[in-house]
């Protein structure tokens, strides 16, 4: 399917230009020598924000050297860690659906960077780095990849339905749109207890459609209740383009008399910054929505090559113009925070960070048959399974 050449533009936006490298590597210092790591940077985002009903935040963001190389750390490793989801999908060792997130890493760091573990998140099935960023491991990821006890859902939720609730993650959902409504309801529990959290609530473009979320999203406002509605817009719902699914694609307008703010997803540092504009505009005003402008490499799930409905140059030429990853490599060498050997370095421990992960997650077991009947009831309001004649009880569930 050819793609307009104005909707191709818009997906591949060249970087703005960073500082300069320096091309003699001896003048790049090594990071234990660099900046202290309290030391403040303030770096301008990749593009402007564009707001709806609102006055976006401003483009200079401050950061320092030790959250760029966290930036750099966690999205290496949540890269990686999808990278070889796709192997062990290929291997059989994976089953069922599986969505990947590579591409997509900045929105998850970004988020997290700008706010606590006691603030909720809830997402659709694109979870795996979701999870990862709210403090998991990598074995508890591969293990639940695997069908294995030693997974986050032990084993029983599989790649859509990752959840952590000591950190505020409530999942991981399969049906589209429907985790909307379930963050809104996590954002009035946050009202009414009066403790200063919000709940973001993450869908994708193909989900901006769904009714659900649009009466969730009034009655939020009516409450004015703490949620930020998040729309991940990686530009495909599936494998429709935007701009034949939705007349209109400015998914942050989509609020009507709800304020909201459009910003380049594939910058982590622009993500930080509009994540907390956009949890104290909801702490003082009611709820708001981000759209971040994103792209997946992967095709929509592993049963999707990805290959027919885009061009390979307009996915290689993402990579090279806006790769999340690459523009923060980019920011630490040219700011002398590393040389380039040491981010292969750190990149080499991620792989047998991963490796290891898989050999543990290999070791767990399969959940035993009697786990098929936990953790459906809230325990002791289980129900009683009995025979054709109601006479006979074969079994309580628990």
């Amino acid at each position: 399917m050819a793609l307009s050449t104005s909707f191709r533009s818009n997906l591949i936006k060249p970087l703005t230009a960073l500082t300069a490298l320096s091309s003699t590597q001896h003048l790049r210092r090594p990071f234990s020598s660099s900046a202290d790591d309290s030391t403040v940077l303030t770096i301008e985002t990749s593009v402007p924000f564009v707001g709806h009903k609102c006055e976006p935040p401003s483009r200079n963001v401050e950061t320092t050297p030790k959250e760029l190389l966290g930036f750099f750390h966690d999205m290496a490793l949540m890269r990686r860690m999808e990278i070889a989801s796709d192997s062990l999908y290929k291997s059989k060792l994976i089953r069922g659906f599986c969505h990947l997130y590579d591409g997509q890493e900045a929105v998850a760091v970004g988020m997290e960077a700008a706010i606590t573990k006691k603030d909720c998140i809830i997402t659709a099935y694109r979870d795996h780095c979701i999870y990862l960023g709210r403090g998991g491991t990598l074995v508890e990821c591969f293990s639940e990849l695997m069908g294995r006890q030693a997974g986050c859902s032990k084993g029983k939720g599989g790649s859509m339905h990752f959840y952590k609730k000591d950190s505020g993650f409530y999942g991981g959902h399969g049906i589209v749109g429907a985790q909307v409504p379930l963050g809104c309801g996590l954002a009035f529990a946050q009202k009414y207890s009066k403790d200063e959290t919000v709940t973001f609530a993450m869908y994708g473009d193909g989900a901006a459609n769904q009714g659900q979320l649009f009466e969730a999203l009034n009655m939020a406002a009516l409450l004015d209740l703490p949620a930020i509605l998040v729309c991940e817009n990686n530009h495909y719902g599936m494998g429709t383009a935007e701009w034949r699914a939705a007349k209109s694609p400015a998914y942050y307008k989509r609020g009507d008399y709800v304020p909201g703010l459009k910003v380049d997803g594939m910058d982590a540092l622009a993500v930080k910054q509009a994540c907390r504009f956009a949890k104290e505009h909801a702490l003082k005003n009611g709820p708001i929505i981000l759209e971040m402008d994103t792209y997946r490499y992967h095709g929509h799930s592993m049963s999707d090559p990805g290959s027919t409905y885009r061009t390979r140059d307009e996915i290689s030429g993402v990579r090279q113009e806006r790769d999340p990853i690459e523009r923060i490599r980019k920011l630490i060498l040219s700011h002398e925070l590393s040389t380039e050997a040491e981010l292969k370095s750190i990149e080499k421990k991620i792989r047998s960070e991963v490796d290891d992960a898989i050999a543990q997650a290999k070791e767990s077991s399969m959940p035993e048959p009697s786990e098929l009947f936990t953790n459906v009831y809230v325990k002791g309001f289980g129900i009683e399974v009995a025979g054709a004649d109601r006479k006979e009880v074969r079994g309580v569930l628990p």
